[in-house]
């Protein structure tokens, strides 16, 4: 697996664009959100449809088509420098293939940040567009607007991406052990939903593969797990960094499963490395080069996330 492409960095003045390619928003926290960006000297722009609501299916921010639109737009208007996702749910699957990838290709490198369902994109964006993507916090998600440590990690990543070049989690080793490779992954359940689609990876290795889930029964990502082996998804891979279980069952039930299903695979893997749907979680670009050290718990990227 090779290192992707990275977009450049932010700086003051930056104009970002908020899209809603999942559920939708509630209009009190995109304020707050775009309060949030405004203090960082961004200029935030919302997209059309990021208020609506799916007339049948109130899951959706709106159309297939319109939250399609709304993505493509903004990643293609050249005075745009990240578009923000606004907040994940469901239904990045159902507009990924309404996308005219080749008019995002040609719109060169930007910045991507969004977690949970946006993993579909972060997936895409990989394979359709070669593009160093950021799993961060969502601009109406409780996490960016109330934690601190969420909020300056992405500042960080965004304006000062050297600063951050050691991602240090605090976690524990589930296996010990250095590793190197690329970063890709996400939501666990996203990625398994994806196995065999048009834009996943068939593939991890030479990865490093950061997994975490939200609200799910320890058989059920025993499942995911197990479908993603069965896919081949994890040959090679080189590392494991697992994020947060948030809603799922206690830890202490979720860890054996978590050694059953991924010891075996004779590569280091650490445990509550502090990203996805948790309190304060830290930003992790993917489709960079890192070293991982599941015995410190850390994360080196070999250059900054962003140019």
């Amino acid at each position: 697996m090779k290192p992707l492409t990275r977009p450049p960095r932010l700086a003051p003045g930056a104009r970002v664009a908020v899209v809603a390619p999942s559920g939708p928003v509630p209009e009190e926290r995109l304020q707050a959100g775009l309060d949030v960006l405004r203090g960082w000297d961004l200029d935030p722009v919302v997209a059309p449809h990021v208020l609506d609501r799916h007339a049948a299916f109130d899951y959706l921010a709106g159309t297939d088509a319109d939250r399609a639109a709304d993505l493509q737009t903004a990643w293609c208007d050249p005075s745009v420098d990240a578009v923000l996702c606004a907040r994940g749910g469901y239904g990045v699957q159902r507009m990924a293939d309404l996308l005219d990838w080749e008019a995002m290709r040609a719109a060169g490198p930007k910045v991507l940040v969004g977690f949970s369902d946006i993993t579909a994109l972060h997936e895409a964006f990989a394979t359709r567009l070669g593009l160093v993507t950021l799993h961060g916090p969502m601009a109406a998600g409780i996490d960016f607007l109330k934690n601190a440590r969420a909020q300056e990690h992405l500042k960080a990543t965004l304006f000062a991406p050297e600063t951050v070049r050691v991602i240090a989690s605090g976690g524990t080793p589930l296996v010990p052990g250095r590793a190197r490779g690329v970063t890709l992954g996400g939501c666990l359940c996203l990625l398994a939903a994806e196995v065999g689609s048009p834009h996943a990876r068939a593939s991890a290795r030479g990865g490093l593969l950061c997994l975490e889930d939200v609200g799910e029964e320890t058989y059920r990502l025993d499942r995911y797990l197990t479908q993603l082996l069965r896919a081949g998804l994890l040959d090679g891979v080189r590392g494991i960094l697992l994020g947060s279980w948030h809603a799922c069952e206690p830890y202490e039930r979720l860890r054996p499963m978590l050694a059953d299903r991924l010891g075996g695979l004779g590569v280091p893997v650490v445990e509550d490395f502090g990203f996805g749907h948790c309190e304060g979680a830290l930003t992790i670009p993917f489709g960079v080069t890192a070293e991982l050290d599941a015995d410190a718990g850390t994360l080196t990227l070999d250059a900054p996330a962003l140019r």
